[in-house]
């Protein structure tokens, strides 16, 4: 076998990793996603799913990807060609994922530039700012740019460019939520907020609808069923600890959601007029008029949307990742030349996204309630009755070297437990 990448470090493989996941699903999507839900009740069925499903459906993924050393398609081809199209499922979420999610990452960098130059707190209405930026060119500017920006990054390659990126916006994002959360902590409605976010209210905010949004928000706050974790651990230097790996990664994620919501909710429940539930706005149009209240509003608010990009990054480079390693592995395409194949691609459908609305909703829908879920509730199953337990365990125990006592623990939540929570999340999502 002809010698592979590898990141250069355990911590830098983490970060990667870690970077995968926080991403939107954490900043943006956790905190409106509570909102919605009721909170506290929410928070803890969330805190449940990253253990019961999110770290062994990850683990998992880790798994074939050190086994196999592969992207996914070329990874499940070679552990059993008749699970190939679960390789091509993730290449499919991937592609589908960019055309969007490049969109709302460019959001990002309006706000972020809006808030330095003041023209954001120039408006009379935040609203109807948020309407007319996305009927203006600067939206397809901004995406465009973002699309450039991880073109870049990806073409730079394993180590000068996934690793050496993650070792400087993790630890970043991390200061800059701390600082947000003080800020937050001073506001009149702290204590209110923190009581709706840790309180849980079992009588008026749980319902099914609640176990079933955590379920996905888990799922989908760890990026696991795309195929990126796959794709990472593949290049993940031999002696991986993969079990201290994913509980690595998805801690780190749970404690950016938390934070998130340690910002939003104790600054929206000191303005008048707003509410946790405004949803998938909460952001974008609600946040400005928060960072209004406040003293210095362009440098808070230029502060938060900053924050956000970065997230948004880390994850568009995993997304990319997965298609440049599929077109480079499996069509035999040089890195550089695979990139920009990709990034074409990834511009093309994000005009599809921003010309006609129903594409942004059809890829939306289809990626975060069919083929996602799809893939995770697959891989559960490849791990726990296909993958041969002899090979999972050396992966997991670093062939002997480490002690691997909840194995058989690991393959039941596979064999049954990840499986059947995940399929109520997606005849749920079809259904209601």
């Amino acid at each position: 076998m002809s010698k592979r990448d590898s990141f250069g470090s355990k911590i830098g493989a983490i970060l990667v990793a870690a970077g995968s996941a926080i991403g939107l699903g954490s900043i943006w999507r956790f905190p409106y996603m509570t909102g919605e839900n009721g909170g506290g009740a929410f928070l803890l069925v969330y805190i449940l799913s990253v253990f019961i499903v999110g770290i062994p459906v990850m683990l998992a993924e880790f798994g074939i990807g050190t086994f196999t050393r592969k992207s996914p398609v070329k990874a499940y081809n070679q552990l059993s060609p008749r699970w190939t199209w679960l390789g091509y499922n993730s290449v499919v979420v991937s592609l589908l994922i960019s055309g969007f999610y490049y969109i709302v990452s460019g959001w990002s960098l309006e706000y972020f530039i809006s808030s330095i130059d003041g023209s954001l707190y120039s408006a009379t209405d935040f609203h109807e700012n948020f309407a007319l930026f996305t009927q203006s060119w600067r939206e397809p500017l901004y995406t465009v740019v973002f699309i450039l920006l991880t073109h870049y990054i990806v073409v730079m390659g394993i180590q000068q460019g996934l690793e050496r990126i993650s070792k400087i916006v993790m630890p970043i994002l991390f200061v800059m939520l701390i600082v947000l959360v003080i800020h937050s902590a001073m506001m009149p409605g702290a204590a209110e907020g923190y009581t709706f976010l840790f309180k849980p209210d079992f009588e008026k905010a749980f319902s099914i609808k609640t176990v079933v949004s955590a379920i996905g928000q888990a799922f989908f706050s760890l990026s696991i069923g795309l195929g990126c974790m796959i794709a990472y651990a593949s290049y993940f230097k031999e002696g991986t600890n993969l079990t201290a790996t994913s509980f690595s990664v998805s801690i780190m994620t749970f404690i950016v959601a938390v934070l998130s919501g340690l910002v939003i909710f104790p600054a929206v429940f000191s303005v008048e007029g707003l509410e946790p539930t405004a949803g998938p706005t909460l952001l974008f149009e609600t946040l400005p008029f928060i960072f209004a209240e406040m003293p210095a509003p362009e440098l808070w608010s230029a502060i938060f949307f900053l924050l956000v990009a970065l997230a948004a990054l880390t994850s568009t480079i995993s997304f990319h990742e997965v298609l440049t390693q599929y077109l480079q592995e499996n069509h035999n395409i040089k890195r550089i030349n695979a990139a920009r194949i990709t990034t074409l691609a990834t511009i093309l459908l994000s005009i599809l996204c921003l010309n006609w609305a129903w594409f942004f909703d059809l890829f939306d829908k289809i990626t975060a309630d069919v083929l996602m879920p799809i893939g995770g509730l697959f891989t559960a199953v490849f791990a726990g009755w296909i993958f041969d337990k002899n090979s999972f365990r050396d992966e997991i125990s670093n062939h002997g070297k480490l002690k691997a006592r909840l194995f058989g623990m690991l393959v039941f939540m596979l064999k049954w437990v990840a499986p059947i929570l995940l399929s109520v999340v997606f005849v749920w999502n079809l259904v209601f």
